[in-house]
Order: C-alpha cells, then structure tokens, then sequence
C-alpha cells in the first residue's frame, strides 16, 4: 500500500505541530507549511530523526492568497498526489466589541477565514483532478456561540464551520471527503494566556484524537468528545444573560 501524504497549514507549532508529529508516527508523507521556514526545518529534522516520514517545508502565509495556491500547487507536483489538505492556519487574540484594535480583528479574519478558504478553494482542484482526496478544517468550539471578549475569534471560527458544511454539501456526489473538527482546550500556545480553560487536555492526547478524527473522515467532531459534544449545542441555547455572567 502506498504512503499518503498530508499537507498541512500552520505547522509551526500548536495544533499543526503536534498532528505533524502524530501523522509522521502513523506512517504518512508530510508536506508542512507556516510563515517560520527555520521553525518548520527544526520540526522536519525531528520527524525524519524519530520516523520514516519524507518530509518537505514550504514557507507560507496563508493571507497571501495567490501563494496559498501555488504552494499547493507546486506541493502537489512535488509529491505526486496530496490525499489529505488540513487548513489548520489560526490565530486568536481577544477584545471587546468597541475596544478592540482593528487591525487585531482584520488579521484574525484574514487568517482564520480567508486563509482557510483559500487553502480549501485551491486544494480542491487538485483533489478533482486526481479524482480523490480528504479536506479537513479546524473549526472550534467557540464557533458554537459568541462568547465576551472572543466574538471575532469566535465569528471566524463560525464562519468557518458554515463555509465547511456548504463544501460538503456541494461534494456529497465526490469521491472527496471534508471534515469539519472543533477543538476545545488544548494546551497549546494560543489559548495558554486565558484566564479559564474549562477541560482542557495535553497536546499530545489533543492531537491524537483529532487524526483519529481526520482517520475516521468523520463529517464534523468536538475534539474531544466529552463533554464537548454534550456542551456545544447546549452553548447555542443558553440565554444571554448567563452568557454574561458566566464570562
């Protein structure tokens, strides 16, 4: 059986690094991408010391829309076939409404959501043309409701999970796969400054379940499940006056 290969955004650290290492013990090809080239050659040393992975890092910034699309494409060429595209590239910085810098918000937009819809825009051609392929975006659990002092990252990460779902509508008739994964408190970089981290867990068993997910080609996952699973939808319902206590 021939190895696949993963290409993956935001792989520098955080949710991307640790899958990177997670897909490179499990026996996949990786192509890894972020803005820190010397960052993802340090990640890359360590995964072909510690496995049999071909690794190759490709130095990108996702709002940088014409090269999401030629590093995808040039990746492709490389590898010979991609089999799964993770758009995982996210920052988040907190404000509230009216208080914020814009240009915090414009970049979590850029990022989150144009950068994910560029990543996904141009790696589906290339899963046509190949005529199979796996599409995977990280959403979040802050999708599910706005929360204090997060509605922007949270509207992005929403925004996310609408766009993802009309994807997989559109190719329900493909063979293409698209998996829509919503993390909630994994101990990495960007959530480490929050105050609260409800039932947060270790990036090592974080980034094991969300490739058990991506495995699975599971439609769309709480990661992890419990209690995530039980408290996303009930976010959705509670009134907004405990909203604002709560936070």
């Amino acid at each position: 059986m021939s190895r696949k290969t993963v290409f993956l955004t935001g792989a520098s650290s955080g949710l991307g690094m640790g899958m990177a290492r997670e897909f490179a013990q499990r026996g996949y090809d990786l192509v890894l991408t972020a803005r820190r080239l010397d960052l993802l050659e340090n990640l890359a040393e360590e995964l072909t010391h510690n496995s049999d992975a071909r690794v190759v890092v490709k130095a990108l910034d996702v709002t940088d829309i014409s090269a999401v699309a030629q590093v995808l494409a040039d990746a492709h060429q490389q590898m010979g076939r991609l089999d799964i595209i993770i758009a995982n590239a996210g920052i988040g910085v907190n404000g509230r409404a009216g208080k914020s810098d814009f240009k915090d918000i414009e970049r979590m937009i850029d990022v989150n959501v144009k950068g994910l819809m560029a990543t996904v825009e141009a790696g589906l051609p290339l899963l046509r043309n190949q005529s199979e392929g796996h599409i995977v975006g990280i959403s979040s659990v802050a999708g599910c409701r706005g929360l204090p002092s997060g509605g922007v990252y949270g509207a992005t990460k929403a925004a996310v999970t609408n766009y993802l779902q009309a994807v997989q509508a559109e190719t329900v008739n493909e063979p293409i796969d698209v998996t829509i994964l919503a993390p909630g408190y994994i101990d990495t970089p960007i959530n480490q400054g929050a105050k609260s981290r409800p039932f947060v867990i270790p990036p090592e068993i974080g980034c094991r379940k969300l490739v058990d997910a991506i495995e699975g080609k599971k439609q769309f996952a709480y990661i992890p499940g419990w209690p995530w699973s039980l408290l996303g939808p009930v976010l959705k319902r509670l009134p907004t006056r405990l909203i604002a206590k709560m936070a």
